[in-house]
């Protein structure tokens, strides 16, 4: 068997991203992953403009203000935001508001909270200001002709609204990964359906298929195959002709109904099989007539941990995706673990309410309630144990479901 880190490389290396792009509208683009940089055509502010509601200033005719002798000011005029102001004549103020450009001689606004406005119309200011005070500079934000989002960035609601404010409409990004999914096993049942006896509810096609659809990619859902080698080749043969990745799970062992290894090896070859890993041993990677094939344990909590730490990075650089393995975080351990794993073990573990990490109290592969209930892994590695209060390393679930 190899190491975890060995077979991620495998992934890794074997990954090779799509061809397939398409331009959309910057609107509707959310989840997709950039295929080409995007370039600011406009400095961002275009202008200097007011940060605040207030009046826009000369900090010069302010510098004797204070308490006992305010300076007055007319206002020579009013900016809202959407229009442009006149030269702003020494001696006056010009009422301006959020947004709005600074005018031509003003270098400084004063919010309207720290002034007078008295009955005349005049105001009154009590205290100096500096040149800059609440000015947005231009390019303060966006230089123009400056990369605001690469290629291989997946399109987050923040970049798609930094990609809005430089005024690019389109954008062009990778085609969605087409993943076709089937799941081995004749005792598997789908819910809703009587069980029988011996059967088993099909969980992990609905884990599997909101996995992928978190990673925006195109489910080719092929269903619950039967124990056989002939209905196990002709459900493979199937999903290669319209996918970019075929992912099944379970059938993976090497007993008389596991028939995942020979149906591979009759139409394709198998790069990677075993993995010195708990829970999720039985993992491949390998070629089915010519397209990429990831087979993950039936056991729902390895096919769930097996796809997260194995097929999900290498799903993310098919589609094109730059950033591709979760980053782990490093966290107090609150529990123990003395018993040595020969494997490296991923556990199931929640952040309490003191910073730490709790275990979830069984560990077994088939108890699916510890993913359901857990915020995150920790990797401890091989040989390893865990003494309360240890700073362990943590992959929190949410950077890893998108």
């Amino acid at each position: 068997m190899i190491t975890y880190q060995q077979a991620l490389q495998y992934f890794l290396d074997d990954a090779r991203p799509v061809e397939r792009t398409e331009t959309v509208p910057t609107l509707y683009a959310e989840g997709r992953i950039l295929a080409q940089d995007v370039v600011s055509g406009i400095n961002v502010p275009a202008w200097d403009n007011s940060q605040m509601d207030g009046y826009a200033v000369r900090s010069s005719d302010l510098a004797a203000a204070d308490a006992s002798s305010p300076v007055v000011l007319c206002v020579s005029q009013r900016i809202p935001a959407g229009s442009v102001g006149t030269a702003l004549l020494e001696g006056t103020c010009a009422r301006i508001f959020t947004g709005a450009p600074i005018p031509e001689g003003a270098d400084a606004v004063v919010q309207q909270e720290d002034v007078t406005v008295r009955e005349d119309g005049y105001v009154e200011f009590q205290t100096p200001t500096t040149r800059g005070t609440f000015v947005r500079r231009k390019a303060g934000d966006v230089v123009a002709g400056s990369v605001v989002a690469r290629a291989g960035e997946r399109l987050t609601p923040a970049v798609i609204g930094l990609i809005a404010s430089v005024g690019v409409g389109y954008v062009t990004v990778y085609n969605p990964l087409r993943v076709a999914v089937f799941f081995s096993g004749s005792e598997l049942v789908a819910p809703g359906q009587p069980l029988p006896d011996g059967g088993i509810y099909n969980s992990n096609r609905y884990t599997l298929r909101a996995l992928l659809k978190g990673l925006n990619c195109e489910v080719i859902d092929l269903g619950t195959v039967p124990d056989t080698l002939e209905k196990t080749i002709e459900t493979m043969r199937r999903a290669a002709q319209g996918a970019d990745v075929i992912l099944s799970s379970g059938g993976m062992s090497v007993g008389e109904e596991d028939h995942i290894k020979p149906a591979i090896e009759a139409l394709g070859r198998l790069n990677m099989w075993r993995v010195a890993l708990k829970p999720g041993k039985p993992v491949a990677l390998g070629e089915v007539a010519g397209v990429p094939y990831i087979g993950l344990p039936g056991n729902p909590v390895s096919s769930f941990v097996t796809f997260l730490m194995l097929a999900r990075p290498y799903l993310l650089k098919c589609q094109g995706r730059s950033n591709v393995c979760a980053k782990p975080m490093q966290v107090r351990a609150d529990f123990e673990r003395t018993k040595p794993c020969p494997r490296e073990e991923f556990v199931r573990v929640r952040r309490n309410d003191a910073g730490g990490l709790d275990i979830y109290p069984t560990q077994n592969s088939q108890v699916l309630t510890s993913c359901a209930w857990a915020d995150g892994l920790v990797d401890i590695p091989a040989g390893a144990t865990v003494s309360k209060g240890d700073i362990v390393v943590y992959y929190p679930f949410g950077e890893m479901f998108n």
